[in-house]
This record gives structure tokens, C-alpha cells and sequence, in this order.
């Protein structure tokens, strides 16, 4: 009997495209879903792409591959994905690789990653960016799990990624849910990359005066040099496309509440918890946040405010590409720091480096940028932020005057830039000689008795507030 080298369970679109992606390169694919007709579809409509095992029940689907068993698991993130493990883990033996590909929290991962070892099953918690297309065509792959389960299940992966300078977009990530955890502070990178790119636009717009088509051809312009990126391609199509019902921009007709399925949330949640400091993605989270609030914003329309009008003159676009590149520089350190501290918090080793490396291509932010942070980690893998680094701290240097001036404008005229401002501030924060903490820790010792430490002596202090104000030694 012909035997499967993998199966995919699960599949809608990602898990069907993800199934075809591995036929097509010549791998012998397992298929099952809960729904047969679903299974049924797919092998009558690209049967010949590949060679398909399809199967009804889960003792034939696991029957179907060999050994040792790689079943990837493409459902919902969450109860599904349990119940599906709960299903095939009694089906599998010692050595076999349960591989999630869906967007699991990584403390999941985790959790099953522990509880499937002790009855000697690998599970691969992976991330998978790229989209539907991405799957089909070649994703950014971003896989946990054990080195051994690496070893059997990373040549077919590598061998359906990305390719990037004949590198595929793939690697070994980390243990248990190093892959997951990556594939969230990827996404969260993404909503902020987002964020800003929408920002640019809407000062484009109001501050310069620009209609939306030509807004598209400014950053066609920008496709073409450093900010040469997936996202700001997909922006000038989406800002040169008319709605074909009205004849006006596109952009103008689609409702102006951006929605969001969490994995950003969970970014800055887990940066909370980690102590790391990821404002540019949580502004971002929060704009959209703000963006579904139509009943307080509706409320909130009169108040008080300067009236949007064009006050940018000639030039207005360079300052706001620069602003733009410095924010991203920004964003983009505030993610790889949450990823070493993720990192060095659960014992994972990350190689920063090969992250950027991986995401170079297939993923949604790939971009030409990245190839600047995989050099910069290959010059120094211990480098405490990318804004040291001597080719982005030139290039914020550069942006000085332009950025400030941009969020300057924002301000002035009443457009929201929480993107901007919000980089900007945490680039003055890390500058600065002294920050305003000193009265804070103050105010806390006031208060609370919480205690504070000295510039001139080690210890920990206390001011007796309410007495004397004599200094004691906490």
C-alpha cells in the first residue's frame, strides 16, 4: 500500500493550499477532514498536482503515513486544536510528530508540547505566515518543537518555504513554543508596520492634499528603495483601486473599523508580562481598537479640536518617508527585543538573526529592510537594540528633523499619529541622560513606602514622608 510522507488534517483554505504546496514538490500528502466532502473536493479538483492519500476516518488517515508519522493539524486555534490532538494522539506511537500550523498561543504550545513528550509524541508548534498564497506558493515557516522532530520534519518544510538568495525561509526556532511565539511577534510587528503605513497615508492626505491615486504613486516610489516591502506594494493597489459601484477611491467606501483576530494583543500582553516596552505595537492594537468604537467616536465628533487642511508644503513626502523608515526601525526593535527576552525567559536560544533571515520572504512583512537586521545581528548577536546598530542609528540620525517635523504637523493640524509619536517617544526615551522616573519612584515612596534607590550609593531608601523627612535605610 502506498504510504504518505505527511498528512494535513484540517482542510480549509490554509490547510488545503499547505497540502497542494507539499504534493506539488513532490511529497506524498495524507488528507483528512471532519467534513469527507471537504477531502472529496480537493483531491477531485487538484488530484493531479500531486500524489493524495485521501482518508474518512482518522485510524485510515494514520495508517496512511509512514514512519515516523508527521500529521499537521490545520484547524482552529484554541478547543479545536485539543480536540483534534485528543483524537490522534491514542493513534500515535513513540517517535511520530503531531505539527500544529495554526496560530496557537504559544503558552498552549507549550502546555501540549510537555503533555504529548511524557507519552514520547513530538509536538511541533508552527508558525505559518503568508497568508493563503503563501501556503500554495511558499510560506515563512517558523517551527518549535524538539531538535530530533526537527530533523524528520524540517527538509519537507524547507523544501515548501520561501526562498530567499537560495535560502529557504524556514528554520529550527527554538523548544516547545519558541515557533509559536516567533509567529506572534511577527504578527504583532505586522500591526504596527500597518499602523504606520496607514498614518503616512492619512498626513499624505490631509496635511499634503494628495487624492488617493497619487497617494499610490508615492509609494509605488517607495517600492523601489529602502522601504521596498510586501506591504507597501499591496498599499499603492489598494490606494490606486476605484470601487467600481461608485466610481470613487476604494478607500473611501470601506468602513473605517479595522479588525484584528489577536495575535498583536497577545504580543503586547506577553510583553507586559516580560517587561518589555513595545509601545509602537500597542499604539497599533489600541488604533484599531479605537477604529471599532463607533458609538464613541460619533459621540466624541464635536469636540474641540484645529481643522485638517493641507499645510505641508513641497517636500512633505521625503520628511514623511523618513518618518516612516524611523518608526519602522523602531517597531521592528521593539519586536526582536521581545523576542530575546521571550527567548532568554523560557530557555529558547533564538537566533535573532535567522529570524530576520525567515522573513525575508513569504511572510506578510517580508521586506528588502530585513536583510539590514540579519546583518546586524550577524555582526553582533548580543546587540541590546537595532537602533545602535551603525546602519540604523545613520539612518535615524538622518530622519531627525523630518521625523519631529512630521508628528510636529500631525499635532498642529489634528491627525492622529499614534505611530509616530509614539516611536519618536520611545527613541527620546532611550537617549535620554535622565528621565522623568526619578519623581515618579518619588511620588511612590510618598505614598506607598515603596522605597527608592540612590545615583550616588548602592541600597534601597526610604523617606520618612510623614515625619521628619529623614532618610532611612530600607
Amino acid at each position: 500500500m502506498q504510504t504518505a510522507r505527511i498528512g494535513v488534517t484540517g482542510l480549509a483554505v490554509m490547510g488545503r493550499n499547505l497540502a497542494r504546496n507539499l504534493a506539488r514538490h513532490g511529497h506524498p500528502v495524507a488528507l483528512h477532514n471532519r467534513t469527507a466532502a471537504r477531502t472529496k473536493a480537493l483531491v477531485e479538483e487538484f488530484g493531479d498536482e500531486g500524489a493524495f492519500l485521501p482518508a474518512e476516518t482518522a485510524e485510515q488517515f494514520v495508517a496512511s503515513l509512514e514512519r515516523p508519522r508527521r500529521l499537521v493539524i490545520m484547524v482552529k486555534a484554541g478547543a479545536p486544536t485539543d480536540a483534534v490532538i485528543d483524537e490522534f494522539a491514542p493513534l500515535l506511537e513513540s517517535g511520530d510528530m503531531i505539527v500544529d500550523g495554526g496560530n496557537a498561543h504559544f503558552a498552549d504550545t507549550r502546555r501540549r508540547e510537555a503533555a504529548l513528550r511524557e507519552r514520547g509524541i513530538h509536538f511541533v508548534g508552527t508558525g505559518i505566515s503568508g497568508g493563503e498564497e503563501g501556503a500554495l506558493h511558499g510560506p515563512s515557516i517558523m517551527p518549535g518543537g524538539s531538535a530530533e522532530s526537527y530533523e524528520a520534519l524540517g527538509p519537507l518544510l524547507e523544501d515548501i518555504a520561501a526562498n530567499v538568495d537560495g535560502t529557504p525561509c524556514c528554520t529550527h526556532v527554538g523548544p516547545d513554543g519558541a515557533g509559536h511565539f516567533v509567529k506572534m511577534v511577527h504578527n504583532g510587528i505586522e500591526y504596527s508596520d500597518m499602523q504606520l503605513i496607514a498614518e503616512s497615508y492619512d498626513l499624505l492626505r490631509h496635511a499634503a492634499g494628495l487624492a488617493p491615486a497619487e497617494i499610490a504613486e508615492v509609494f509605488r516610489t517607495w517600492n523601489t528603495g529602502r522601504l521596498e516591502s510586501y506591504l507597501i506594494e499591496i498599499t499603492a493597489e489598494v490606494l490606486a483601486h476605484t470601487d467600481a459601484g461608485t466610481g470613487k477611491p476604494f478607500v473611501d467606501v470601506v468602513l473605517d473599523q479595522a479588525e484584528q483576530k489577536g495575535t498583536g494583543r497577545w504580543t503586547v500582553q506577553t510583553a507586559l508580562d516580560l517587561g518589555v516596552p513595545v509601545g509602537g505595537i500597542a499604539e497599533a492594537v489600541f488604533a484599531r481598537s479605537v477604529s471599532g468604537h463607533a458609538g464613541l467616536r460619533e459621540a466624541s465628533r464635536n469636540l474641540p479640536g484645529p481643522a485638517r487642511s493641507a499645510v505641508a508644503g513641497s517636500g512633505f513626502a521625503d520628511k514623511v518617508e523618513k518618518a516612516l523608515y524611523a518608526s519602522k526601525i523602531v517597531a521592528y526593535a521593539q519586536g526582536f527585543h521581545e523576542i530575546q527576552a521571550g527567548s532568554a525567559e523560557y530557555g529558547w536560544n533564538i537566533d535573532a538573526g535567522a529570524m530576520a533571515a525567515i522573513w525575508r520572504g513569504g511572510c506578510i512583512i517580508r521586506a528588502r529592510f530585513l536583510d539590514r537586521i540579519r546583518a546586524a545581528y550577524e555582526a553582533d548577536p548580543a546587540t541590546p537594540t537595532l537602533l545602535t546598530d551603525d546602519h540604523f542609528a545613520e539612518a535615524l540620525g538622518d530622519a531627525q528633523d523630518a521625523w519631529r517635523d512630521v508628528v510636529a504637523t500631525a499635532a498642529r493640524i489634528g491627525v492622529p499619529a499614534p505611530g509616530f509619536s509614539t516611536a519618536l517617544a520611545y527613541y527620546d526615551s532611550l537617549r535620554a541622560d535622565r528621565l522623568p522616573a526619578a519623581l515618579t519612584q518619588g511620588q511612590r515612596d510618598f505614598f506607598g513606602a515603596h522605597t527608592y534607590r540612590r545615583v550616588d550609593r548602592d541600597g534601597s531608601f526610604h523617606t520618612l514622608w510623614g515625619g521628619d523627612r529623614t532618610e532611612a535605610t530600607a
